[in-house]
């Protein structure tokens, strides 16, 4: 939006401010602060439901009856195998190439293989083929994001248990041990924390190549190259970095004495929609909490509350969502690496949510600028030359 004052318009960096549409996924409430998803305190899944009855409830806009919820596992873990075209491709890449390119690069594969032999229309128009195809790509992703980080440690890929839920078997690819319940439901949490958060970057990215007709799994790719900057979802790997730099409870406050003259970005703290923190914090805090008895690790929480309560102190601003998740999928096992593709397998189903609410009530994306370059002027001539 471009708001006229006089002759100049006026821009809102970022968009900031800015409503580009509507949607009935997710909202911030201001009376209590609190992420919803179709209406419901994201709190309130995230302490009640599997992750798969979220995922439900993002694509449906209701939770799921029993035998939805039956049905919607069924054809999950149908889908769980690591399919051989997407870890030969997975291989074709470089160790030391980061996670989010190995995500990306399977998306990819997955899309080909989808959309082979139909027209771009054909490949992007159908819901109900979009909604098979998001069921299947949700399925399909805890498998990449565990080989990706096996076969940096050198180990080979551990095939799904179909009697284990979406989270325990996610937890069991990666590491080949049955999870603890108490790690179980931490892990839950957090991809119920981090499924949907309404038009972030990451979402509104995969809307507008939505919005070009494009399919769906194009879509996704975008979204996961938005996500990979550490302002969106690198955020969760810069926090473990942090307090791996710090190192201990002590340091805390002599080390953001530095980290602020120099002027650094101190990630995991802030947000654009939250002013007074981020509603998803204690949640997930809690399940830090647990995780810290779990594996007796006071030293680790003390570290996170002394960087926490300096900071706030010093600044004002609160925590968001990767502060907390960062330290909990540090405890779980998961290398720092690995942080951003697990959200990329949470917001899947927030961004699928999207992209189908997207094509259901379509508009090209097309904002204007405001150009500031030079007014128009003459090509030299040859002798100008």
């Amino acid at each position: 939006m471009t708001e006229h004052t006089g002759s100049e318009p006026e821009v809102r960096r970022g968009l900031a401010g800015v409503v580009a549409d509507v949607t009935a996924v997710s909202k911030v409430d201001p009376e209590t602060n609190s992420l919803l998803y179709r209406g419901y305190p994201v709190q309130d899944l995230a302490a009640t439901r599997p992750f798969e009855a979220v995922a439900w409830l993002l694509w449906h806009g209701e939770l799921p009856t029993p035998d939805e919820l039956d049905a919607l596992r069924a054809t999950e873990r149908e889908h769980r195998p690591l399919a051989d075209d997407v870890r030969a491709a997975i291989d074709l890449l470089p160790l030391t190439a980061h996670p989010m390119d190995e995500v990306r690069t399977a998306v990819s594969v997955v899309g080909a293989r989808e959309a082979a032999g139909l027209t771009a229309l054909e490949a992007a128009a159908d819901p109900d083929v979009n909604l098979e195809r998001s069921v299947r790509l949700f399925a399909a992703l805890p498998a990449v994001v565990a080989y990706g980080q096996r076969r940096r440690q050198g180990l080979a890929p551990v095939a799904p248990r179909d009697d284990l839920d979406f989270s325990a078997n996610f937890l069991w690819m990666t590491f080949e041990v049955e999870p603890d319940p108490v790690v179980a439901d931490a892990f839950n949490r957090s991809m119920i924390l981090y499924a949907e958060h309404s038009f972030n970057a990451s979402t509104f990215t995969a809307r507008v190549i939505t919005s070009t007709l494009s399919d769906l799994h194009s879509a996704v790719v975008g979204a996961i190259a938005a996500l990979k900057g550490p302002l969106h979802g690198g955020a969760n790997e810069a926090v473990m970095e942090t307090l791996a730099e710090i190192g201990t409870a002590e340091r805390a406050a002599s080390w953001l004495d530095e980290a602020l003259d120099a002027k650094r970005k101190i990630m995991g703290f802030g947000h654009r929609v939250y002013k007074h923190g981020d509603s998803r914090v204690p949640t997930m805090k809690a399940a830090l909490d647990t995780l810290v008895e779990h594996y007796d690790r006071p030293d680790l929480a003390a570290l996170y509350d002394a960087l926490e309560s300096e900071f706030v102190r010093r600044k004002g601003i609160y925590p968001n969502l990767d502060y907390p998740s960062g330290p909990a999928y540090h405890l779980m096992g998961f290398e720092t690496a690995t942080f951003t593709p697990l959200f990329v397998a949470a917001r899947v189903t927030g961004w699928t949510a999207h992209i189908m609410e997207q094509q259901a009530a379509n508009a090209l994306i097309r904002p204007l600028s405001a150009y500031v370059g030079p007014e128009r002027r003459e090509v030299p001539g040859p002798a100008d030359r």
